[in-house]
């Protein structure tokens, strides 16, 4: 997964260099499969967030849901470039030459290709990464023994490379850095009908980074990783999502020593686990783990709305629909 991220990310900057198309940044594996951990390995998908920068003569500003929600959108915005020195590129200023000059010696700005209105459309990126991803596959030394399947998908892309009966799903999603925090927005939906120029706030990468930390204070046969396997490995089928579980697990990691999280600990951190779902399904309440966490690791960063806003509730749910609540009991 590495060599071939590697490898795309050569044909990335080469072909991007000189356009107005976002700027691709390194990517950042995130997810249970980069954490060290998934369900059934059967299914598991590779997810790898690629910061986006904006090109030459283009910013990008983020405005927050209005709705409260955490939820962004993108205004793409022109900046002068009369006197960069970019001039000696010969490329033209959006702002200050003419629409027949530009139409005739410049390519589109990123709001004539990649945006709705003012701003950035998620649909329409994935679109052009798509392209992007099918037509630099057969130059990549993969090509030549593994086959590309493109899977449908609107505000991702995602894609398949198999050989024999070898297989690897792989997704990549795009965000745009908020500062210089390990907080983004991304391209990934939260829930059905999620606006094409809607970029939800996302915490993958502080997760990534906490498993990280996490990794690197355990003990060699910290078995923190199994534990989470193993739950949610239990629960699927029910109502219980996945996430749900992980969120709890990540609390229990940052309130218990990691020492305590070997072999024959096995069953007292189960209990632990249980005993979390269980209180918080009674309280009717379970806070996320990133946003309001006074008790990150300091490698962390967080933008100071995050770290100071009240935590979301993940079973909010359960305050208000009491069939909600009477099936998660019953289930647990």
């Amino acid at each position: 997964m590495t060599d071939l991220m590697a490898n795309y990310a050569v044909y990335f900057g080469h072909i991007l260099s000189n356009s107005f198309y976002p700027v691709l940044q390194r990517a950042i594996g995130v997810g249970s499969a980069f954490e060290g951990w998934s369900p059934r390995e059967q299914d598991v998908v590779y997810r790898l967030l690629i910061p986006m920068t904006p090109p030459r003569g283009h910013t990008f500003h983020l405005e927050l849901d209005p709705a409260g929600q955490r939820h962004f959108r993108v205004r793409v915005q022109l900046e002068c470039t009369c006197t960069r020195e970019q001039q000696e590129d010969n490329m033209l200023c959006f702002l200050h030459h003419s629409e027949e000059e530009l139409r005739s010696k410049q390519d589109p700005s990123l709001l004539d290709t990649l945006c709705t209105g003012a701003y950035l459309d998620v649909h329409k990126t994935a679109r052009w990464f798509c392209q992007l991803v099918r037509a630099i596959w057969p130059a990549l030394p993969q090509s030549h023994n593994w086959r590309l399947v493109l899977l449908p998908s609107r505000r991702s892309c995602q894609f398949k490379v198999t050989k024999g009966a070898e297989s690897f799903r792989i997704e990549l999603l795009f965000g745009v850095r908020q500062g210089d925090s390990d907080v983004f927005v991304s391209s990934q939906p939260r829930g059905a009908g999620t606006p094409s120029t809607t970029w939800p706030e996302s915490y993958a990468v502080a997760e990534m980074k906490f498993f990280e930390y996490i990794a690197r204070q355990a003990p060699a046969d910290s078995l923190h990783l199994k534990y989470l396997q193993f739950f949610t490995r239990i629960q699927l089928g029910l109502g219980f999502s996945t996430y749900t579980i992980k969120t709890i697990v990540m609390h229990l990691l940052n309130t218990r020593a990691v020492s305590q999280w070997r072999r024959r600990h096995f069953l007292r951190r189960l209990m632990d686990i249980n005993g979390s779902l269980r209180l918080s399904l009674l309280e009717k309440r379970l806070n996320h783990f990133i946003v309001g966490n006074q008790r990150l690791p300091e490698e962390i960063h967080l933008p100071p709305d995050v770290q100071l806003a009240e935590p979301p509730n993940l079973f909010q749910c359960l305050m208000t629909d009491a069939r909600a609540r009477s099936q998660a009991i019953g289930e647990y």
